[in-house]
């Protein structure tokens, strides 16, 4: 029995059923779709749109429900289409007739508008969560390898000595834009739906500012038009989790490179890799592979809820319906990827003499020679020059910089003094750079110190 029976002479195909079905997915919404009918039924209690006596038999069979599917004693229909239907008509077979008077002054259209934004307001705060949790793991793992020197890398061409927390500790601003970004959303998205019914409103006396408060909500939506066709809140979640995939894949790149037996400067745990079936001396970065992989995946998904959404006319469409598929997957991909990232950092090991050894090589400090003139009054212009020579001087010699003598030095410019061989140590080039915001261990301390108030700042709020 559909709902909308009265209107049709002929049924509904079998595969027009199944293709139209939503229940293989949507069934994960049971939760959400219950507190919405429990709360809507209060409101029409309170505006006495159906009786008290009417409103508790509703609710305990909502309740009753809800506990047969957290059981597993639920019959979910495919012929029912969805989790609306499937709740209706089991609440039906419980409490009989007067469990259609629960569908009064609601559409399908702003009960399903509901369901998805109860939802992602949870998987938000989740995501919140997981993010304050990935900042104070990169920030634990910084201070615990504060002295360490990596080289620091531009166009993946060694550059310039850098502490290698200082390196980890850019992770944590990239999850603090992350935090940013889902709490913005659900401060946004904190509009309660219900009461737009199919686009236009009802005609019965309805509280949507009781309703929207009885869900949590900051205050009812605007406009019933909108309401009902409105998804930004899921582009908005599948955007902020595509830029969050970014950053983990740029993680997992790093932490791929840098467990190779060419640059060693890390080992992933044995936990997180995996072996080859034929060359017993593999230890492969498993993990770091498939989020980097999955990071594709959810870009995908923001395309195809962008492109179901191009074009949509007002108000619903069932074209709305692909939206569910692509938010889930995304949700499922980032939770975990979020969560396996915290385990796999926790037990990276970090090689600090390898990140150290390699420091000094490649010409690291060559800027600091240039800066080094330019304190003697040299334009940087003439200075950067200047080193330039240098550096190929010594790639003709097959010498670094520090195994130059004074004299050779002095042949490029008078200005060199025998200070120059400290000013050219990766440990003072690190230190020296106290510019805001740069690499000085003073600077990297004073971040991890501001990294912890954060940390404690929004696990208060959460």
């Amino acid at each position: 029995m559909k709902p909308w029976d009265g209107r049709f002479s002929e049924k509904t195909r079998e595969i027009v059923d199944k293709f139209n079905a939503s229940i293989n997915f949507d069934k994960r919404l049971y939760k959400e779709d219950i507190d919405g009918s429990i709360a809507h039924c209060k409101m029409l209690i309170k505006q006495n749109i159906i009786s008290k006596e009417d409103g508790e038999k509703i609710i305990n069979g909502l309740k009753q429900i809800l506990d047969e599917i957290e059981n597993g004693k639920f019959n979910f229909k495919e012929e029912l289409e969805d989790i609306h239907m499937n709740i209706e008509s089991r609440l039906l077979e419980i409490i009989g007739d007067v469990g259609g008077k629960l569908h009064t002054a609601r559409s399908r259209n702003d009960q399903v508008n509901l369901d998805i934004r109860l939802y992602v307001k949870k998987v938000c705060k989740i995501m919140i969560n997981n993010l304050i949790d990935l900042v104070e793991t990169f920030n634990k793992k910084a201070e615990e390898n504060i002295d360490a020197i990596m080289p620091g890398f531009t166009h993946l061409q060694q550059a310039q000595p850098i502490l290698f927390s200082h390196h980890f500790l850019a992770y944590c601003e990239m999850f603090k834009r992350d935090i940013a970004r889902f709490e913005s959303l659900y401060n946004r998205m904190d509009e309660c739906p219900l009461g737009a019914g199919a686009l236009a409103g009802t005609t019965f006396p309805i509280d949507r500012h009781f309703a929207a408060k009885t869900l949590g909500f900051e205050k009812p939506t605007n406009n019933s038009i909108d309401t009902v066709a409105d998804r930004d809140f899921i582009v908005e979640f599948i955007s902020n989790s595509s830029i969050f995939m970014s950053h983990l894949s740029k993680l997992s790149e790093e932490l791929i490179l840098w467990s190779t037996s060419q640059f060693n400067f890390i080992e992933i745990s044995d936990g997180f890799c995996t072996g080859s079936s034929i060359m017993p001396q593999k230890k492969n970065p498993d993990i770091p592979e498939l989020i980097r992989g999955k990071t594709g995946r959810v870009y995908g998904n923001l395309m195809s809820i962008l492109t179901t959404l191009k074009a949509l006319p007002l108000a619903y469409n069932k074209d709305l319906q692909e939206d569910k598929e692509p938010l889930f997957d995304t949700v499922d991909t980032v939770v975990n990827s979020a969560k396996i990232t915290i385990d796999l950092i926790n037990e990276l090991k970090i090689k600090k003499d390898e990140m150290f050894k390699w420091a000094n090589k490649g010409f690291s400090t060559a800027t600091e020679i240039a800066d080094y003139l330019a304190n003697k009054n040299i334009p940087f212009r003439i200075a950067h020059k200047v080193t330039g020579q240098i550096v190929k001087y010594c790639l003709e010699k097959g010498k670094d910089l520090d195994q130059l003598t004074i004299d050779e030095y002095k042949s490029f410019s008078e200005s060199f003094e025998n200070d120059i061989f400290s000013f050219i140590k990766v440990e003072e080039a690190v230190n020296r750079r106290k510019s805001f915001g740069g690499t000085s261990k003073e600077n990297v301390i004073n971040l991890i110190t501001d990294n912890k108030k954060y940390i404690e700042k929004k696990r208060k709020e959460q």
